[in-house]
């Protein structure tokens, strides 16, 4: 049974969503109960782009300008540790990032902005699948969602937590790192620990590698450029007395620019190799899975900075429009590669940090995302239909 377009209403579907979480591309449940939800507002929502992606569209009385506003319906594979009664049913699953909050949010608004459509222009509402690592933003992109859906604009909009529950935030440039992802394989010569002679020991030259690769932030690149390498694991062995054959590491690159991205993955590359050849063994690297940087563009964010301020005085804490970047990475990076936007955040409160295990979103600001989606949303179309003549 669909949930009533009510706060409340909003908050049972979140609570069953984050009871069911579902990992990249597998969004199967979550995609029904979204198209339930639109349906039953008024909507013939289209599914199948990027396996379980789903798309609905808004036309108001006559033709106008056309946007996209995203939200992202994946869980992540953390085990949850949480006590809160709609606690994730399944074992290593759950909704760490808030995506079951972004999808309820949009789901409101685009619920609101149905019983009261624009006057002119089209709003396609995304939800996308395989954020979290599996580029879902791309691949639908790759499957033709901007030829099927076109849009001048895109939007989107995550929760952060350690803004104070409700304050909208944002900045023109940068606010999201591109990424890419290692691993190094390290190839040795196996032998007992009480021989290291006759080896060529992988694990004495992964840990020098980690301690090498602290030095591309912090001597090869400039203090004042934002960048991180983190090595997250490091895998080797499976006896206490046996030298093994290869070690495994891997972790991530990320940074606010394109050029200091590739700067440090070419660095990278050159390091695993150089010390993996002093030590005796040999490196094989891969970079996988990159995720560019997320640029807001200045038309689309001096609107959203516009519309935040609008909303100040409400009960919440003014905006910030001029936020610190975050050096996570966002798949929503890929949309504005191809179409103008902005990508903003609303603050989640001083709860625990995106992707822990004891995280969960605030249902306090689920009413706050779906007015500032639907303010944005009627704004964009009337800003741009009398910029283009329309009105």
């Amino acid at each position: 049974m669909i949930r009533a377009a009510s706060v409340a209403g909003l908050t049972a579907l979140r609570h069953d969503l984050h009871a069911h979480p579902e990992l990249r591309f597998e969004e199967v449940r979550t995609a029904d109960l979204v198209c339930e939800y639109l349906a039953e507002t008024g909507y013939t929502p289209v599914r199948g782009l990027a396996r379980t992606g789903v798309v609905a569209t808004l036309h108001g009385a006559r033709p106008g300008p056309s946007i996209i506003l995203r939200a992202d319906m994946d869980a992540l594979p953390v085990h949850e540790r949480g006590t809160c009664a709609h606690v994730s049913r399944h074992e290593g699953r759950m909704h760490a990032c808030g995506h079951d909050g972004h999808t309820v949010m949009l789901l409101g608004a685009a619920a609101r902005l149905a019983a009261r459509p624009p006057e002119r222009g089209t709003i396609h509402f995304v939800f996308q699948p395989g954020e979290e690592g599996g580029a879902g933003a791309q691949v639908m992109i790759e499957e033709g969602l901007l030829e099927r859906f076109p849009a001048e604009a895109c939007f989107g909009l995550h929760n952060w937590p350690g803004l104070a529950a409700g304050q909208l935030a944002v900045r023109n440039g940068s606010i999201m790192a591109g990424g890419w992802r290692f691993r190094i394989r390290l190839i040795g010569r196996g032998a007992h620990a009480a021989q290291p002679h006759l080896a060529a020991d992988p694990v004495v030259a992964g840990a020098s590698l980690v301690q090498a690769i602290q030095q591309l932030v912090a001597r090869r690149t400039d203090p004042l450029v934002p960048a991180v390498v983190s090595v997250c694991t490091f895998h080797a062995g499976s006896a206490d007395n046996i030298l093994p054959e290869h070690a495994e590491l891997a972790g991530t690159i990320r940074a606010l620019d394109r050029a200091t991205l590739d700067r440090l993955r070419d660095e990278l590359g050159l390091m695993a190799e150089n010390t993996a050849q002093a030590c005796g063994v040999r490196a094989e690297v891969e970079f996988h899975s990159p995720y560019p940087v997320t640029v807001n563009a200045p038309g689309p964010t001096r609107l959203v900075r516009h519309v935040m301020h609008e909303m100040d005085g409400e009960g919440y804490p003014p905006a910030e429009t001029d936020v610190a970047p975050s050096l996570a990475s966002e798949d929503f990076g890929f949309m504005l590669e191809q179409r103008p936007g902005t990508y903003a955040w609303i603050g989640n409160g001083a709860s625990a940090v995106l992707h822990a295990p004891d995280y969960d979103f605030n249902d306090s600001v689920i009413g706050r995302g779906v007015d500032y989606w639907e303010r944005l949303a009627r704004s964009y179309l009337a800003q741009h239909a009398h910029k283009d003549g329309l009105s």
